[in-house]
């Protein structure tokens, strides 16, 4: 996660940089100066994500470890205008990730490897608080709830972890919160931003047997995730 973070502050200072003769000059070239006057604007977004697990335990004990991967992510915005600062935001999304769990005080590595692939359709609705706009350089931040359906969490499957299963709960509630910068070119806007989204609820389902040694010691296990988006209007 840290280098997704310390990758998108190179994006952005890179842009910056590249932009700050027309943008920051004496008299720069307003672009577009009246597009997001408008009530309701639409466009799309590109980007990647990268999920983890946060795991709390019954009692003490080694920690199941989460290798995570890179996946990406695409969807469309809808922006409605609620005040010159203020704008509400739509952005249904597809989301792909894997996670791999190495449980520990395992021998074999089918028993040991659990591979988690989640394909997941996002719905979060969310506040935009945008800064003052200086040049052609508009930042913000951003933050609120969604829901999340995972498509392929196996929550319909009578096998569990003896057979190999994993399985988790197919919706889960989540809060939001990021930051990210307009920059207004002559004819879109490019909008990349970076986002961290937190589940609100336990999203495991146990194995049949209480006592599993996949799922017996779980409190509860949670996605967190950080979203990288670039956004086109």
């Amino acid at each position: 996660m840290k280098k997704i973070v310390v990758f998108l502050l190179l994006l952005l200072c890179f842009s910056v940089h590249s932009q700050s003769t027309g943008m920051f000059s004496k008299d720069p070239i307003i672009n577009l100066e009246n597009f997001q006057k408008q009530r309701l604007y639409f466009g799309y977004y590109l980007g990647f994500s990268s999920f983890d697990f946060k795991i709390d335990y019954k009692t003490a004990g080694p920690d199941i470890q989460t290798q995570k991967s890179t996946g990406f992510n695409v969807g469309v915005v809808a922006d409605l205008k609620l005040q010159e600062y203020i704008n509400l935001r739509f952005e249904p999304g597809l989301y792909y990730t894997k996670r791999t769990l190495h449980y520990p005080n395992f021998t074999n590595e089918n028993d040991a490897l659990r591979e988690v692939s989640s394909t997941y359709i996002h719905f979060p609705l969310l506040l935009k608080f945008s800064a003052l706009r200086t040049g052609n350089i508009r930042p913000y931040i951003v933050g609120g709830l969604s829901t999340t359906l995972n498509l392929s969490g196996n929550s319909k499957s009578i096998d569990d972890n003896q057979q190999q299963k994993f399985r988790v709960k197919p919706w889960s509630n989540n809060y939001e919160l990021g930051f990210g910068i307009d920059f207004f070119s002559e004819y879109f806007i490019f909008s990349p931003s970076i986002r961290g989204c937190f589940s609100l609820k336990d999203e495991l389902i146990r194995d049949n047997d209480p006592n599993s040694p996949w799922t017996g010691n779980i409190e509860s296990m949670k996605s967190r995730a950080i979203f990288i988006n670039f956004t086109f209007h």
